[in-house]
């Protein structure tokens, strides 16, 4: 152990002096340097001063009677629980503890040598004065006028050196200040081209407003003339409506009433009449315009910080792509009068503003008698928005008309298809060119595709090991399908093979799988490990893009368009991302969702997801607060029942681009639902 011990410490030392042993071994003598034998000698002796019971210098040695030295607290601590020496085990009380003087002295000794080879001149001088030597006045005058110099010469430094910091600090706020500032002047200068493009443009609407007034008048008044000027008006009317009508999202039920009773004043009134109930429609329109009005701007007001950040990132965006417009094409600009940016933000102001609430229109139960679990999993439109259907741990896929269910009674509401199916249903996916092609995943890891008409299974792949949370048809390759399981499985699978064509493994469950719509060979998976991976099927090795961002799991991915991606995860957040730059666009917050599937649909401008407080949620995709909710309500929850706090939205499904929405809870209630203003 010793020699072990020796050798950790001083490998070299011990190595020489070995080697050289040997040389006197073989006869010849051996001579150690000084500095090798003190550096022996020193090592020996440091040994030995060592307490055998603490391992460290001794502290106030004191001798027992059998010759061994010991520290005081050591040994009369361990002579309280046995009565024997720790080296040689002979008989030792307390009585038989004598203080070894020349011991403490000769570490005393060892500890200031020790200090003076390892302390700092400063700690070295202390301890010589400490030890009481001589100093004479003088010296002590030259030693303090020294130290006086250092001391100034370290303090100037130290004061360079903060005054240097505090430089370095400033020169960085005035950088990013004058960035700001320029940010700030480039916005500026935005808002004031937009304001000028937006204010004569406003000039030239109601210019053409005071001049469909006067015809209208001049109408009124001129019966004579009717005949050859209202073919014009009519057409110029129609130009206006038709504009209205073809507004995106937009609602022509104020100007198509209003033509509505125009005709009817003018088929069963006389001539003063049918002026004053023209002009009177006309300025109750502009009434109920001007209210309109009024409640969007309120609308803009209570979420204007989301549209200004909408705005200035849409304008700085654009802007390069602009200059890069502006010297190609200077005259596209200067005719439009309408930058790009301004373009797109109005779109999304109007799209934002126009809209409230949410309008029931219809609804149905989904439960029956056989069957108490009536959770819908998945509510999906067909490939014409004619049919939808409907899955969930019921067991069955049920088939509605959607027209019917808008427009008959609420008694009358009967599937128009319905399949039975061996286990419980997570996911539906039309074919969305084989109108009558449907498929779904199970709780067992089915995948099946399922002809409507027949209401017969086409095909069947068990392939999946544990459940199937996801199933998608590729809009591009119809035949071609992609699912997802908790086996952290991904499958790809062709309608005309048994088996599938493609797996990718991951290390984590699959919650969602989607193909981009505008490819084939992409799709988007979302994971229990809280990323979503964005594959090129054409090389499944790793994955193009890991998007992170969420903190829990992704319950669901659905696209936009073929660059944007939505996701939504169990940490009650909505996340925009750009599969093309690979970038996240915005995070949408509201709803609560902690742990179930409740659902999520798009359109090109519109989100909507469930909540796990039985609301559905309306997000426009630039703004990151809700633009209305509706909180599902029915007259069988008894208030006192316990379990009605814990219903919550399972399913939601817009109509195309339509303001139109399906939405479906736990309970087995599914509504049709409208944005209104």
């Amino acid at each position: 152990m010793v020699e072990s011990s020796v050798g950790g410490v001083v490998p070299a030392v011990k190595g020489e002096v070995m080697r050289r042993m040997g040389d006197k071994e073989e006869g010849g003598s051996v001579t150690l340097r000084d500095e090798e034998v003190g550096t022996v000698t020193e090592w020996e002796l440091d040994r030995e001063l060592l307490c055998p019971i603490c391992m460290q210098i001794i502290k106030d040695a004191f001798l027992t009677a059998c010759g061994h030295s010991f520290c005081y607290m050591c040994i009369v601590t361990h002579l309280h629980n046995k009565s024997d020496c720790p080296c040689c085990s002979h008989y030792l009380t307390t009585s038989q503890l004598y203080p070894n003087f020349l011991l403490d002295k000769l570490l005393k000794k060892t500890s200031a040598r020790q200090i003076s080879k390892t302390a700092s001149p400063v700690e070295q001088f202390r301890h010589s004065l400490e030890q009481g030597s001589e100093v004479s006045i003088k010296e002590l005058d030259a030693l303090l006028l020294m130290l006086s110099e250092k001391k100034r010469k370290l303090e100037q430094e130290e004061a360079e050196r903060n005054m240097q910091i505090l430089l370095d600090f400033l020169q960085m706020l005035r950088k990013q200040k004058v960035d700001e500032l320029n940010e700030v002047q480039h916005d500026l200068q935005y808002i004031k081209e937009d304001l000028n493009s937006v204010e004569r443009h406003r000039i030239d609407l109601y210019r053409a407003r005071d001049r469909y007034s006067m015809k209208l008048r001049m109408l009124a008044d001129d019966p004579i003339g009717k005949k050859p000027w209202s073919s014009s008006t009519d057409r110029n009317f129609g130009g206006l409506f038709s504009t209205s009508r073809n507004a995106p999202g937009g609602l022509p039920t104020g100007n198509l009433t209003f033509k509505k009773v125009d005709s009817k004043a003018q088929i069963s009134s006389p001539g003063p009449q049918r002026k004053d109930t023209s002009i009177s429609e006309l300025n109750s329109q502009h009434m109920s315009q001007s209210g309109l009005a009024v409640v969007r701007k309120k609308r803009v007001n209570a979420q204007f910080n989301d549209l200004q950040e909408c705005y200035l990132q849409k304008r700085r965006q654009l802007a390069n792509k602009s200059r890069v417009k502006e010297e190609k094409d200077a005259d596209v600009v200067q005719r439009e009068g309408y930058s790009e940016g301004l373009a797109d933000f109005q779109s999304v102001l109007s799209t934002f503003t126009r809209y409230s609430r949410l309008r029931v229109i219809a609804e149905l139960r989904h439960g029956d008698l056989f069957h108490s679990a009536n959770i819908v999993s998945s509510i999906e439109f067909d490939r014409d928005d004619e049919l939808f259907a409907t899955a969930g741990v019921s067991r069955r896929i049920k088939v509605f008309d959607f027209s019917s269910v808008v427009n008959e009674p609420a008694d009358a509401h009967c599937p128009v298809v319905e399949m039975s199916t061996r286990s419980k249903l997570s996911c539906l996916s039309w074919n969305k060119y084989t109108k009558n092609h449907i498929a779904s995943s199970d709780y067992d890891g089915i995948v099946t595709v399922w002809d409507v008409t027949t209401r017969q299974s086409v095909m069947e792949y068990e392939e999946h090991e544990k459940r199937a949370w996801s199933v998608d048809f590729s809009r591009t390759e119809p035949s071609m399908l992609v699912s997802g399981s908790d086996d952290c499985k991904v499958k790809v699978w062709c309608t005309k093979q048994e088996a599938s064509v493609l797996n990718i493994d991951m290390k984590a469950n699959i919650c969602c799988v989607k193909y981009n719509p505008g490819s084939s060979v992409h799709i988007a998976v979302g994971s229990a490990d809280h990323h979503i991976h964005y594959y090129d099927l054409r090389n499944t090795s790793q994955p193009v893009h890991i998007f992170s961002g969420h903190r829990k799991a992704v319950s669901y991915v659905k696209f936009l368009s073929n660059n944007e991606l939505a996701s939504a995860s169990t940490d009650s957040t909505l996340r925009l991302w750009d599969v093309k730059d690979n970038l996240p666009v915005r995070t949408l917050r509201g709803h609560t969702n902690e742990k179930n599937f409740v659902g999520l649909s798009v359109n090109n401008e519109f989100l909507s997801c469930g909540s796990e407080t039985n609301e559905v949620f309306v997000y426009h995709k630039a703004i990151s607060k809700p633009v209305t909710w509706h909180r599902f309500g029915s007259p069988d929850i008894d208030e006192a029942d316990e379990d009605a706090g814990s219903y919550f939205i399972s399913a939601v499904c817009w109509k195309s681009d339509s303001p139109t929405m399906l939405a479906a809870n736990s309970q087995g209630t599914i509504k049709v639902l409208v944005l209104a203003a």
